[in-house]
C-alpha cells in the first residue's frame, strides 16, 4: 500500500471508539480507509450498527496528524506493515472478525504454509511445566511448526527459547509498540527471536503501556494459529482468555492436565472438564489431532525396542493393537483374555505412559 493509504488506515485505527470490527465494517462499506474519513457523516450513520457516538471523533484532524508521526516512526525503524486485505497479512488472522486492520512486524517472519501453534500458560510456571513445554517443542520440531507466544515470563519465554534451540520460527505477540520491550529482562532474547522469526503487534509507539493491553494482544496469539496449547494455568489467567478466544475462532485448544491439588493446573483441568480443550498428555497428540503429515525424508527412524518398561499385560495389549491398528475396548478384552474392568485400568495407565490413546466410540490405538 502507498504511504497515503497507510496514513488513512492508521488514522482510522487511531479513532478511540472504533475498534477493528467496526473499522472493517466501515472500510467494506466505503471501499477504503481514506473513503471512510472523507465520507459524509449522514451517509455513515445509514450503515447498520453505526451510531453517532461511534463516529463522533472520526473527523478530528488529530488522527491524521498522529498517523503521519507514526508513519515516520515506522520508516525510521524499518518496521514492516501488513494491511488486513493484503497477501502479506497472516492468513488465519484474516478470518478473525476482530483482527487488527494494520499489523506491525519486526524481524524475519516468514509464514509459508507451515503449521502454526500458540503456546501459552502460567507466568509462574513450575519445573514440571517447563519440562513438558520443552519436550513439546522438541517433539514437534520434525514438523517444522511456527511457535507463537506472548514473550512474557514463564511459559511464553520457555516456549520461544525452546523454538530457537530447535531452529524453529517463533513469533512474539507484544502488548505494546515496537519501541519498547516488556518485560525489560527479556531484551536479551530480542535478537535471537528476530533472527528466528520476529514480533507482531497492533499497538503504536505512542500507546501508553497498560495491563489491559495483554487481553487485547491475546486475540492475535489465538488468531495466528490453528491451535492454542495451554501448558499450565491457575483458576483465572490470561492464558484461559486466549483459550476462550481460540474457541470463539473455532480453533483447536489443548490443555495439559495436572493434579487436582496443584494450583497451576486448575485452569487446564477445568478446560478439559468442561470440554473446552483436548487433554494433552503426550506431545504427539498434537500432530495426530491436527492431522499434520511428515514428509518422507523427515520421518524419524523407528526404534527397534520400544516401551521396555511395560508390564506383561501391557505388552500383550500393545502388540495386539500394533497389529490391529485400532480396536474396540470390548474386543481387546476378548482377544487379549483380560477382563474389561481390569483392561480399562491398564489402558489408562498405558495412556499416561504415552503408549496408547483413546478414540471416540471406545476405540484405542497405539501411538
Amino acid at each position: 500500500m502507498t504511504d497515503q493509504d497507510l496514513i488513512y488506515a492508521l488514522a482510522l485505527q487511531h479513532v478511540p471508539k472504533i475498534g477493528s470490527t467496526t473499522a472493517k465494517k466501515l472500510i467494506n462499506h466505503c471501499g477504503s480507509a481514506e473513503a471512510v474519513l472523507k465520507e459524509k457523516k449522514t451517509s455513515l450513520l445509514k450503515i447498520d450498527g453505526i451510531g453517532i457516538i461511534t463516529i463522533e471523533g472520526l473527523f478530528n484532524s488529530i488522527h491524521l496528524e498522529e498517523a503521519e508521526h507514526e508513519l515516520k516512526f515506522i520508516k525510521d525503524n524499518n518496521i514492516d506493515v501488513h494491511y488486513f486485505t493484503e497477501d502479506t497479512y497472516p492468513e488465519k488472522l484474516k478470518h478473525c472478525i476482530d483482527g487488527p486492520i494494520v499489523l506491525f512486524q519486526s524481524g524475519n517472519i516468514n509464514i509459508n504454509r507451515q503449521p502454526i501453534i500458540s503456546v501459552v500458560g502460567a507466568r509462574k510456571i513450575t519445573t514440571n511445566g517447563i519440562a513438558f513445554c520443552e519436550k513439546l517443542v522438541e517433539s514437534l520440531s520434525p514438523y517444522n511448526p511456527i511457535i507463537v507466544s506472548g514473550f512474557a515470563y514463564g511459559t511464553d519465554i520457555t516456549a520461544q527459547k525452546a523454538a530457537i534451540k530447535h531452529n524453529l520460527q517463533t513469533i512474539g505477540c507484544l502488548a505494546h509498540g515496537l519501541n519498547q520491550i516488556y518485560p525489560k529482562v527479556h531484551k536479551k532474547y530480542v535478537a535471537d527471536v528476530e533472527k528466528h522469526g520476529g514480533f507482531y503487534t497492533d499497538f503504536w509507539s505512542t500507546d501508553v503501556f497498560d495491563r489491559n493491553n495483554f487481553l487485547k494482544r491475546n486475540r492475535i496469539i489465538a488468531g495466528l494459529s490453528e491451535a492454542t496449547i495451554v501448558i499450565e494455568s491457575a483458576e483465572k489467567g490470561g492464558s484461559l482468555v486466549t483459550a476462550d478466544i481460540a474457541n470463539s475462532y473455532n480453533r483447536e485448544v489443548f490443555a495439559v492436565p495436572g493434579r487436582t491439588t496443584d494450583s497451576q493446573s486448575v485452569g487446564c483441568n477445568n478446560l478439559i472438564k468442561f470440554q473446552k480443550a483436548h487433554l494433552l498428555s503426550n506431545p504427539m497428540d498434537v500432530p495426530y489431532l491436527l492431522n499434520w503429515q511428515l514428509k518422507q525424508e523427515q520421518k524419524p527412524a523407528v526404534q527397534k525396542q520400544l516401551f521396555v518398561g511395560l508390564e506383561p499385560d501391557e505388552k500383550i495389549i500393545y502388540n495386539y493393537l500394533k497389529e490391529k491398528d485400532k480396536e474396540l475396548l470390548d474386543v481387546i478384552a476378548l482377544e487379549c483374555s483380560i477382563p474389561t474392568y481390569k483392561l480399562a485400568a491398564i489402558l489408562l495407565n498405558m495412556e499416561l505412559k504415552g503408549v496408547v490413546r483413546p478414540l471416540p466410540g471406545k476405540l484405542f490405538e497405539v501411538i
